[in-house]
């Protein structure tokens, strides 16, 4: 009789495991999920009052970036009455006066004769990402950048915030842990990246298409795997697609030898922005922050140590100014320049032996319609083994990477055989409808991968898989490698290494301005001096939300395309850029004066980035604060006489500074993929529209569209056959 009970609790107890795995795997695929950017502002959009009277955000400013430099050169002044009156007459008032109209103000600097702690060269997203660190754990900091902040590689990425899936599959092949690592920390440095800026950065599916059926379980199993590192820090889990629902998603992609595809997700963002607001945010949280501020010497003090550089101010040159040196005094000097890290080594010890591998990343922009808006592709083993990523990116649509040694240039020129061998990878995943020409190539451009060697290591010429951290014995931290997704991280690794080396103190933050430009958020809360930068968000995040653009359109009368760009791009912040922006004397819309008829880019922009964002250039401007230099080279040229002149307009710029600029922008643009005709075009042949004429020769590489017919047949008045230069009469049409 015992047996019977046994016999039904077996299968019960079988049945209810399953139920209940089965069940717990579906809530962890199907589980609710927070999209950044999906939910509430945390501070909502401002609204009309009872009595029809509209308040918009106030939100704090940064520094000017005169006021900037004075800041550091008062690190290297004694710490005199005399200075420390003048500088509160002049700058003193002119910071309460520009605080006046802010909510919360600046971060107090104690001490500001003092040196700083940490003195940080490079505003690539590495730099700015280590003084916003510093700058929220309590430390003074400063950064200086030679030329603008992502001028090198953070600005010319993939666009992507990912863990790797092709390190996962080295990881598992190859039983390399610290392949498997590097993924991992890519992916909670990924959700980070989400979180602390929505405005800036999205989720977007990504498609591996499948040619054989058995790479279906195999691509399966590697983005599941994928799903499962990410574990909380996942949105969406990753399917399967048929061929017919592949080809709905992708329907550029080719029918032929199509078993279906796998559809994953990573992260993608605006990287030149994304810089810029890290190094924005620092500088609220009271970093001294200063693009163009070229270092010229390391010095030292008697026993050999690190005490300071010796920096100039490269825009006094451009002005036609003899540009003064000055000093900058600090703890301790962090090396974050990237591709250009041993050229600051070699100021330090000018015999240290190299560590830098500089790798050359080709990118091209085609025309949007060679993408789906909302879905990505990757073809993970080209011709040669290696991976390239087609997304769409800004309306358009984005595709690359190459990956060979390369020389170290500040804005290397992209090959035409690099971009004929993506343009031909392309070409076999798509239609043959579809005919990827050279012409449709609307920027090219090559950006910088400073993998990096061990100087410690036995065996030199052995790569890091990630970034590296090192002292010299003079003093100097050098922080370089990794990735852009991996900023934040590798931020904090190199505070933790410089409070230890340089035994600076941290302390919790008790005055710091309201970024969110609301007494709604206390911006100061989780700051205890130790590194909260995964919860810090960035200027522009708080009051961000997938609707906003709406409250901008009903409010400014903005064009729909055009505010959206402006949330996109801006945030919140996007209400000041919009208030910059001129009338455009229409009905609709009514502010917002485009600066290219193909992009979203406005005038209110420009105003924005140099008031704001410290833009000194016409380059900092098309390049880096708007991306229509990336975007479409030859648009970029045809906006430059715009640009120049509203620049002018903010900063005052001579007849000699605005052809300095013209003749530099146009060098510029050579790098982004610019014909080589048209880098000898004038301001008035762009007015007159010659620099939008080719010969027979470059209208093959760069039109966009075959030369017309000059008629079409159906909407011709003369009769087939009939020749138009002879008259009818003619026995020829008879």
């Amino acid at each position: 009789m015992a047996a019977t009970p046994r016999r039904f609790l077996r299968p019960f107890l079988y049945t209810s495991a399953a139920a209940i795995t089965g069940g717990s795997a579906l809530y962890y695929v199907y589980r609710p999920r927070t999209i950044p950017g999906s939910e509430p502002a945390s501070v909502p959009p401002p609204r009309y009052t009872e009595d029809g009277r509209f308040s918009p955000p106030r939100f704090p400013l940064v520094k000017t970036r005169d006021e900037q430099i004075s800041d550091l050169r008062r690190s290297s002044r004694s710490n005199s009455a005399a200075d420390t009156a003048d500088t509160k007459g002049v700058l003193g008032a002119l910071t309460e006066t520009r605080n006046e109209g802010a909510v919360g103000g600046q971060v107090k600097q104690e001490d500001d004769d003092e040196p700083y702690d940490l003195l940080v060269i490079g505003g690539g997203a590495t730099g700015s990402g280590i003084a916003l660190d510093a700058a929220t754990r309590g430390l003074k900091v400063a950064l200086v950048e030679r030329e603008d902040f992502a001028s090198g590689t953070s600005s010319k990425s993939t666009k992507l915030v990912h863990g790797g899936v092709r390190y996962l599959e080295k990881a598992v092949w190859e039983l390399d842990y610290n392949q498997y690592k590097l993924v991992k920390e890519a992916l909670r440095e990924r959700k980070y990246f989400l979180d602390t800026a929505p405005h800036l950065s999205n989720w977007l599916p990504i498609m591996i298409p499948v040619q054989k059926w058995w790479q279906a379980p195999y691509f399966w199993a590697g983005t599941k795997f994928y799903d499962f590192l990410a574990g909380s820090e996942g949105i969406e889990s990753s399917y399967f697609l048929t061929k017919s629902k592949a080809l709905d998603a992708f329907p550029m992609l080719k029918k032929e030898n199509l078993f279906g595809a796998l559809v994953y997700y990573d992260g993608a963002h605006n990287d030149s922005r994304m810089n810029v607001s890290i190094a924005m945010t620092a500088a609220l949280y009271g970093a001294t922050v200063v693009n163009h501020i070229e270092v010229t010497s390391l010095e030292k003090d008697a026993n050999g140590k690190l005490i300071g550089a010796k920096v100039k101010d490269r825009i006094q040159e451009k002005d036609g100014q003899k540009p003064q040196e000055f000093s900058i005094k600090a703890k301790g000097i962090i090396n974050a320049t990237g591709p250009f890290t041993d050229a600051i080594r070699k100021m330090d010890e000018p015999n240290v032996p190299e560590i830098v591998a500089p790798s050359s990343g080709v990118h091209v922009i085609l025309p949007g319609y060679y993408s789906p808006l909302k879905m990505g592709l990757i073809d993970p083993k080209t011709s040669d083994g290696r991976v390239i990523f087609f997304l769409p990116w800004q309306g358009n649509t984005i595709a690359g990477t190459t990956d060979a040694p390369t020389a170290i240039s500040q804005n290397p020129i992209a090959g035409e055989e690099e971009i004929n061998w993506i343009l031909s990878e392309i070409q076999a995943y798509l239609a043959p409808d579809l005919n990827v020409r050279r012409g449709d190539v609307l920027a090219a451009w090559s950006g910088i991968r400073p993998l990096v060697k061990d100087p410690h290591s036995k065996n030199t010429e052995s790569l890091v898989r990630n970034h590296l951290i090192t002292v010299s014995d003079s003093g100097l931290l050098t922080c370089a490698g990794g990735k852009w997704t991996t900023y934040r991280q590798m931020g904090e690794e190199a505070v933790d290494e410089a409070i230890k080396r340089y035994n600076l103190k941290t302390s919790p933050l008790l005055q710091v301005p309201r970024v969110s430009g609301s007494e709604m958020i206390d911006d100061a809360a989780p700051l205890d001096g130790s590194c909260q930068t995964h919860q810090v968000r960035l200027v522009g995040a708080h009051g961000f939300s997938n609707t906003l653009f709406i409250n901008l359109i009903q409010h400014f009368g903005l064009e729909s395309i055009v505010a959206k760009h402006l949330t996109e791009s801006y945030g919140d912040r996007a209400w000041t850029v919009a208030a910059l922006s001129a009338p455009t004397e229409q009905r609709y819309p009514v502010r917002g004066l485009k600066i290219s008829a193909l992009y979203p880019f406005i005038d209110g922009e420009i105003r924005y980035a140099v008031r704001h964002e410290y833009a000194q250039t016409a380059v900092d401007v098309l390049a880096r604060r708007t991306r229509l230099a990336f975007l479409n080279a030859q648009a970029a040229l045809e906006a430059l006489p715009t640009v120049i002149d509203l620049m002018t307009e903010e900063l005052g710029w001579s007849k000699k500074r605005q052809e300095k600029e013209w003749h530099e922008t146009v060098q510029f643009l050579a790098s982004m993929g610019l014909a080589k005709s048209k880098l000898s075009v004038t301001r008035k042949d762009v007015e007159s529209g010659k620099a939008g004429e080719y010969d027979e020769h470059e209208r093959k590489l760069y039109s966009r569209h075959d030369r017309p017919a000059d008629m079409m047949e159906s909407d011709s008045k003369i009769a087939s056959g009939e020749k138009p230069m002879i008259s009818k009469d003619s026995p020829v049409n008879k």
